[in-house]
């Protein structure tokens, strides 16, 4: 009994060996590590392939083939360092291969494929896995079905927070014939892939925006005059210069907290979701919109705004008082008594960061504007010989005046058209908004020509150059956007004006209309009701998220999800410029499909599907369902947000914000497509 144990054991330790060097007659394997981030890496098997044979793609179905063609089997050990992540891929277009049999799809000469991997140790360790039961080919045969073992190592990785081991994981060996994942609802998706953090830019945007608006507001009528006025009064008040440099800080500092508190206290009341309410609700927005229109008429001279005088006189009085309080309550009465002149700037300023959903953001803005208010008033009471270099009062300052009146009626638009857009009512179109604009930017330049007046004005005795250039920069203004009116981008306008997109025929009397790339067949025709074009029109995008996972899964293309807003002006930059880039537009038609969800939609879902979210309250719009999505997946509310996902709901990569760079997002669409094959 020994001797046969004996004989059977010999016998196939021989024929292993056998079969190992017969192999290696055909095909030589080469097995390492590809490294994808800080957590996920490539296990790259390479073979390479005596002349004459070829080995079988991923792709090949034996079925197709009369049963022949063994494809390549990987079989990974389970273990608490790694999990699988997908299927596993081979890399390179195979050769189809037609015949009596059926189709073939193979390589020769070499071959790669490749198993995406999750880490989930900091440790080193080790990777076994199996190729197993492949044949290798040639016109007149095959041989095999071979299996071979592989292992690599890895180190240097570090796992993501959310990482963690199922029970399954505690089994010996994964099999990669099936690793596709059952349907999943909105509400059930798989978790997310842990998001980076990234450092956010758009409050550095909003706080230049708040010092430049700060910077205006210097300018105009009601505050310029104040800085001689206020730096005397320091300096008669100051026993010494150092008394007379500290006091200037303190009414420095006192400007920049009365501003920044009110950005805070307008920001408590209003709230995230409310924030970005604001953005496309029909009430407030006709609301800015009247608002905008009342300070452009004051601007330009109809009337004038003033608050109560009670409330100035009482905050004068307070200032009398002197001491350091009394230096606080003069920084508020400046803020009272320049009212007139700096609250449209400020009311401007404040929807507009109110709008982008953030917390912070009207305080950040609102400290940029009163940084670029306080440093003058500071600056000029440490140094008041400084005075004596200051332009006079005079006519200048009416100009400024109208240029901000005419510059607020356009800014106008902006509300109505983000209602107009969010209510799908489709009144003010893209021609109508920019030829508006056209004639405000072109009476602009007229009247800084000194060819237009208002009641308020001195005639324009002599034509400055700084005069002259700006209503040069009016005037050329004005052509460019006449252009538009015939479908030219308008990018310096995107995301103010409406979407190229909503013009009245979507601009195809003058391009033709555009090549979408898509594929006219029996899906195309169930799906293409719910495709929307957007950017040039090339673009198609669907705004139902289980619509386009359909869609998706029949075409088996990976997602790009799109949480956007009809009042985001970065979206509108992405879809104008960066969508319709030659390099991107391609992918984008062919190996995408895009799933735009507008976070401010204000169609009502019907009442089956409206709830109360512990997150974000009442869910009664479109829009409330998907900024509620946005926040409870991915803990997120700015726009845009861009995701690649599989049909299934798994998320391919990191979600990412506003990038103009054409590589930058080249590269994470390129990302997602990788790891979705």
């Amino acid at each position: 009994m020994k001797v046969f144990i004996l004989s059977i054991l010999f016998f196939s330790l021989t024929f292993t060996s056998s079969a190992q060097d017969l192999m290696g007659q055909f095909i030589k394997w080469t097995y390492s590590v590809e490294k994808i981030d800080e957590s996920h890496a490539n296990v790259v098997c390479k073979g390479e392939i005596t002349e004459g044979y070829h080995i079988f793609s991923l792709k090949h179905n034996p079925a197709d083939a009369d049963g022949t063609g063994l494809v390549p089997e990987f079989n990974f050990k389970k273990s608490p360092n790694y999990k699988l992540v997908g299927k596993p891929f081979d890399i390179g277009k195979p050769i189809k291969h037609v015949d009596d049999l059926g189709t073939s799809y193979y390589f020769e000469k070499k071959a790669t494929y490749k198993q995406q991997i999750e880490v989930l140790t900091k440790e080193k360790f080790t990777i076994d896995f199996g190729v197993n039961f492949f044949q290798l080919c040639n016109a007149e045969g095959c041989v095999g079905p071979f299996d071979t073992e592989g292992k690599v190592k890895l180190a240097g990785f570090t796992p993501s927070e959310t990482a963690t081991v199922t029970a399954a994981d505690t089994s010996d060996v994964a099999s990669t014939a099936d690793t596709s994942a059952a349907p999943t609802s909105m509400d059930q998706a798989p978790a997310p892939i842990q998001q980076k953090e990234k450092k956010k830019d758009s409050n550095v945007v909003i706080f230049i925006a708040g010092f430049i608006a700060g910077l205006v507001a210097l300018l105009t009528p009601c505050m310029f005059p104040m800085i001689p006025m206020t730096v005397t009064f320091f300096t008669k008040q100051s026993k010494t210069r150092r008394e007379g440099i500290f006091k200037a800080l303190i009414y420095g500092a006192s400007i920049v907290l009365i501003y920044v508190a009110f950005g805070l206290v307008f920001t408590a009341i209003m709230g995230p979701l409310g924030l970005n309410d604001l953005s496309t609700n029909v009430w407030m927005n006709l609301i800015f919109f009247s608002i905008f229109v009342l300070f452009a008429f004051s601007f330009l001279g109809a009337f004038e705004i003033q608050l109560p005088n009670s409330w100035v006189n009482k905050m004068d009085q307070q200032a009398d008082r002197g001491g350091y309080i009394g230096i606080f309550f003069m920084a508020f009465t400046l803020g009272l008594v320049s009212f007139s002149c700096t609250g449209p700037i400020i009311g401007s300023l404040l929807v507009e960061a109110a709008t982008s959903g953030s917390y912070l953001t009207p305080a950040v803005g609102m400290t940029g504007f009163s940084l670029a208010l306080a440093i003058p008033f500071t600056l000029f009471a440490i140094f008041p010989g400084w005075l004596n270099s200051l332009p006079q009062s005079g006519g200048w300052l009416n100009s400024v005046k109208v240029v901000l009146g005419l510059t607020e009626l356009a800014l106008a638009l902006k509300f109505l058209s983000s209602v107009d857009l969010a209510y799908h009512w489709d009144l003010l179109t893209r021609e109508w908004f920019v030829g508006i604009w056209f004639v405000l930017f072109f009476i602009m330049g007229i009247y800084l020509l000194g060819k237009l007046q208002f009641s308020h004005d001195s005639p324009v005795q002599k034509l400055s150059v700084t005069r002259f250039m700006f209503a040069l920069i009016a005037l050329v203004f004005s052509v460019y956007l006449f252009t538009g009116m015939f479908g030219a981008p308008l990018t310096l306008i995107d995301g103010i004006a409406p979407p190229r997109t909503h013009s009245e025929d979507n601009f195809r009397w003058v391009n033709g209309g555009q090549e979408t790339g898509l594929v006219e067949d029996s899906i195309s025709a169930q799906f293409a009701a719910d495709m929307h074009p957007v950017g040039d029109g090339s673009i198609l995008v669907f705004h139902d998220l289980e619509k386009g996972r359909a869609y998706a899964k029949k075409r088996n293309l990976p997602i790009l999800l799109d949480f956007t807003g009809h009042a985001c002006q970065n979206c509108r930059k992405t879809e104008s410029t960066v969508w319709t880039n030659d390099e991107i537009r391609p992918m984008l038609q062919k190996q995408f499909v895009i799933i735009s969800l507008y976070v401010d939609d204000r169609e009502m879902l019907p009442a089956s599907e409206q709830r109360v979210s512990k997150l974000s309250g009442a869910i009664r719009t479109v829009g409330n369902k998907w900024a509620d999505y946005q926040m409870t997946r991915y803990k997120s509310f700015q726009q845009p947000l861009y995701v690649v996902t599989d049909h299934e709901g798994n998320d391919l990569t990191q979600a990412i914000g506003y990038t103009p760079d054409i590589e930058s997002y080249k590269k994470f669409l390129e990302g997602g497509i990788n790891r979705f094959k």
